[in-house]
């Protein structure tokens, strides 16, 4: 049977075709679905880890146990998995391991643009990637099969296109595949320095056969066309971009194992065209490999650049000139930047923090929207966790006056993913900051995941809640309040409270996200323009229920859902309910 599927889908389905056992991730966009679609598969076990080093751990402990495991997390969820996935490479598998690294080019959900073609070097691990959604799912059982044939934990590289566009997929059945027998080996893995030696070698040693195996694996093939003027070399997202704009004009070399790259194939296929043009999006990880192995008639970078996705349109009009048409919504559609959602129980937290001239050391999350006008209130975010260590630096070295003037904001599921180290160094550190959680009961931005805090697991069963209020203090801070941000009032006086006050401190801003299905909303709001003075206070706000119209604030009755904050800032009496 075959199907249209996502590519995050699909991956999902070469899981189970695969034989996969355990699953564990932590959600980043633009590699969610591809838990939330495995999840759906009883044979599998899937589960939401707090953060992705710990997922990598996991997935490595049930890869040592003898099944076959899956580990999930966007480019930047890679850094915080690399320290187990760098020692994972010496201790190898016992059942395969596979982990999906989705890349970002264009940063549409992301704070940088980095290449997770650089980890896997680093690492010296295998990774494979993709194309299309075909691809995804025969990639992902492939990679289970060369991780235990070569001893390996395999990374499948995936980008947003890949993970978000739609092709066929044909289904097959799932291959039960044994538990493994374990077998005591702490000469495999127990990494100390005794034993990290003689696999190291075994590393070097594995990564040689890969290179040979690279050479004439079916996953790295050459297109010929009889009409070509040129050759092209590529991979991912961008051979398919390479095959609509340039058509029988090229001849193509697709890799589909992305490390360790091969070298005689690239050199013979490179001897036969004068010129090579190696197109791939970020960094020139195949070029520089390309100049590496003494193939220079090639042309990369320098005409595709570093920054952002490319496109039909951009190879088209960077190799063969000029502009050619392929279809596009991008002009149909007009611009709408993001925003905080209508009824966003953080919007009343950004209006007191922007109305007091607080500094605010923001964190990873919807929340991060703060910074944008007309609140304008954050100054800095820098990645998962860093809101609250960074605080701690910036209160250290400025001082008391710093300390009275500065807060750091976190989401519940940030906070439980790294922040909370960064709590205990305040308090163990002793620094007199604030720090905000912002704690919408979910993992908003990347589409309502359950986390630690929330009492429900990945399938929505019961499951342990952390109590954030009782943790803080674990922790040692002994000031810890809840407010609701829908109160300016309440809240705005326990930010001046905390502020002023000479110990470190928490405060809980606790309203479940507007978007929940379970939250129950008042009645939308409306304006009385007899009363309405069109001093805009109210759009200060930022909220997309309201606007200006013939100089009248209006409300959208079809966006708002009654919060209340707007009612509360209007000196005029001018906001009602309906």
């Amino acid at each position: 049977m075959k199907k249209l599927m996502l590519g995050n889908d699909a991956f999902a389905r070469g899981l189970y075709e695969a034989g996969c056992r355990f699953i564990s991730s932590y959600p980043g966009t633009p590699s969610t679905e591809i838990t939330e679609s495995a999840a759906k598969y009883d044979e599998m076990y899937a589960e939401w880890a707090p953060n992705e080093k710990v997922a990598v751990e996991a997935a490595l402990g049930a890869s040592i146990a003898g099944a076959r495991s899956f580990c999930g997390m966007k480019h930047v969820g890679l850094n915080v998995a690399a320290d187990p996935l760098y020692t994972a490479a010496y201790t190898g598998v016992n059942g395969g391991l596979v982990i999906a690294a989705a890349d970002d080019p264009g940063m549409h959900s992301s704070q940088n643009e980095q290449d997770s073609r650089h980890h896997a070097i680093a690492s010296k691990v295998l990774m494979l990637e993709p194309s299309d959604s075909s691809e995804c799912k025969e990639f992902t059982k492939t990679a289970f099969e060369l991780s235990e044939r070569f001893d390996v934990p395999a990374i499948v590289r995936l980008s947003t296109r890949v993970a978000h566009s739609q092709s066929v997929v044909e289904l097959c059945g799932r291959e039960e595949i044994p538990l493994k027998e374990y077998k005591k080996n702490p000469q495999k893995y127990v990494m100390m320095p005794a034993y990290a030696r003689g696999r190291h070698v075994f590393v070097e040693e594995r990564t040689k056969r890969l290179v040979e195996f690279a050479e004439t694996s079916p996953l790295n093939r050459i297109e010929i066309s009889d009409k070509a003027q040129f050759g092209v070399i590529t991979s991912g997202a961008a051979y398919e971009y390479a095959k609509e704009a340039l058509g029988d004009k090229a001849s193509v070399l697709k890799l589909g194992i992305v490390n360790p790259l091969p070298v005689e194939l690239i050199r013979d296929f490179a001897a036969k065209y004068e010129k090579i043009y190696v197109i791939e999006e970020l960094d020139g990880v195949i070029e520089q490999h390309c100049r590496n192995i003494g193939v220079n008639n090639i042309v990369g970078k320098e005409l595709f650049g570093f920054c952002g996705e490319l496109s039909q349109a951009v190879v088209a009009e960077k190799i063969l000139g000029g502009k050619r048409e392929f279809v596009s919504l991008e002009k149909a559609v007009p611009v709408r930047p993001p925003v905080m959602c209508a009824g966003c129980p953080h919007r009343g937290l950004f209006y007191c923090l922007s109305k007091l001239g607080v500094t605010v050391s923001g964190d990873i999350g919807c929340y991060t929207l703060g910074a944008s006008a007309p609140l304008s209130a954050m100054d800095t975010t820098i990645c998962m966790g860093a809101s609250i260590s960074a605080l701690h630096g910036f209160n250290k070295v400025r001082g008391a006056e710093s300390e009275h003037k500065s807060v750091a904001v976190i989401g519940d599921s940030t906070f439980m993913h790294s922040g909370m180290t960064g709590l205990v160094n305040i308090a163990y550190n002793d620094s007199d900051s604030t720090v905000i959680i912002l704690d919408n009961s979910i993992t908003g931005m990347t589409g309502h995941q359950q986390n630690p805090t929330t009492g429900k697991n990945l399938k929505g069963d019961p499951a342990a809640a952390v109590n954030l209020e009782e943790l803080c203090k674990a922790i040692g801070i002994r000031r810890v309040r809840v407010v609701d941000p829908y109160s300016l009032a309440e809240t705005e006086a326990a930010i001046r409270q905390e502020l002023a006050a000479d110990e470190a401190s928490v405060i809980i801003s606790r309203r479940p996200c507007a978007l929940l299905k379970y939250v129950k909303h008042n009645p939308p709001l409306k304006t009385d323009a007899d009363k309405c003075r069109s001093c805009k206070k109210c759009m200060k706000l930022g909220c997309p229920a309201i606007s200006m119209k013939d100089g009248k604030a209006v409300i959208d009755h079809t966006q708002c859902v009654g919060c209340g904050i707007c009612q509360e800032l209007c000196g005029f009496g001018a906001i009602v309910c309906q």
